[in-house]
């Protein structure tokens, strides 16, 4: 039975994490931080938690909670893990980090992006980017997995296949991403509130959003040679959900179902990708609440363009639901353990 501990277990990636563990046969969370809410129970304040009533939420005191877990999940916000993350790395615990701190593998960029320096370069370099479709070999041998960020996910998984393919121009990538507001986290900004949001449809952080390097430098990873997109984030006024369309100008001939076969093949076995059949694309209530990508595309010959749709719950297989995913794949339990959650619906 495998000791978890998370810290930063007050947030929605934190709740989600332990809804899914719940039900995970082995794995058992004994330590959950938050500096906001000591004393207070998960179930005190996420009432649908029944069954977390033991656990207190506890100060994040890393010598302290060293003694307690074998695994951490890291659900800081982004900056505050980098400490953490490598004292307990360096003590030589497994660490699954929800952050962005140790995604992009160049320091400067982190820098650049995220508006401060990194001081564990070091332990930079061990860190393995969580994406099991296309890193599982690596993820079987680390012991710290920089979890994806949620647009990435669906961004990365839409364009694997074609990019490996060459089937499409690197330089012509367009993509064009609508989220719900718990990819935002759960605060208190009113421009995230009821009133804000209902109702409503933006695109935010155009040509800005941090995702946008963590995406290059994955994309790059495929073909081997610099990336760089056009990414556009969007808000719906949903609570989860993300829906990812992808524009590619076409490298060489190919029809829609020749595509789609080259896609059903390099996903073929894969636990958490579905590839949808020819004029059938994804929706995001078709995936809320499970840990599934689901993919669906067209060639639009008027334009040679590849229109390619990709579908995840962004608290899911966007974060907490892919955080469990990488941990099976360390700690070699079945790949889908506490993760057979079908959808939720309506």
């Amino acid at each position: 039975m495998t000791k978890i501990a998370i810290c930063g277990g007050s947030g929605y990636t934190g709740a989600e994490l332990l809804r899914i563990l719940a039900l995970h046969p082995d794995s058992k969370v004994v330590a959950v931080t938050s500096e906001r809410s000591q004393g207070k129970s998960p179930a005190d304040l996420f009432p649908h938690l029944a069954g977390y009533e033991h656990l207190v939420y506890e100060p994040l005191l890393p010598d302290k909670l060293l003694k307690k877990a074998d695994l951490f999940f890291m659900a800081l916000p982004h900056s505050a893990s980098q400490a953490a993350v490598a004292f307990f790395f360096k003590k030589g615990k497994k660490v699954i980090d929800l952050s962005a701190d140790y995604r992009l593998k160049d320091p400067a960029v982190y820098e650049e992006w995220y508006k401060t320096p990194h001081s564990n370069k070091g332990v930079l370099k061990s860190a393995v980017y969580g994406l099991p479709e296309l890193h599982r070999a690596r993820i079987k041998k680390t012991s710290l997995i920089a979890n994806p960020g949620c647009y990435p996910t669906g961004a990365i998984l839409a364009l694997y296949p074609a990019l490996k393919g060459g089937l499409i121009d690197p330089e012509s990538l367009i993509i064009d991403s609508k989220s719900g507001t718990s990819g935002a986290g759960r605060q208190t900004d009113v421009k995230y509130s009821f009133c804000e949001r209902n109702e409503d449809f933006m695109a935010y952080g155009i040509g800005t959003h941090r995702h946008t390097p963590e995406i290059e430098q994955e994309l790059s990873v495929i073909i081997k040679k610099p990336v760089k997109v056009n990414f556009t984030p969007h808000l719906l006024p949903v609570d989860r959900g993300i829906l990812t369309t992808v524009y590619a100008s076409l490298a060489k001939k190919a029809t829609t179902l020749e595509v789609l076969s080259l896609y059903k093949r390099l996903y073929r076995g894969e636990p958490f990708v579905r590839v949808l059949e020819a004029e059938k694309f994804p929706n995001i209530k078709a995936v809320r609440g499970s840990n599934r990508c689901d993919i669906g595309l067209k060639v639009n010959t008027r334009t040679n363009t590849l229109v390619i749709v990709s579908a995840i719950d962004n608290l899911v297989k966007g974060a907490s639901g892919a955080a469990v995913q990488n941990m099976n794949v360390m700690m070699g339990f079945p790949e889908d353990t506490g993760l057979k959650q079908v959808a939720l619906f309506p």
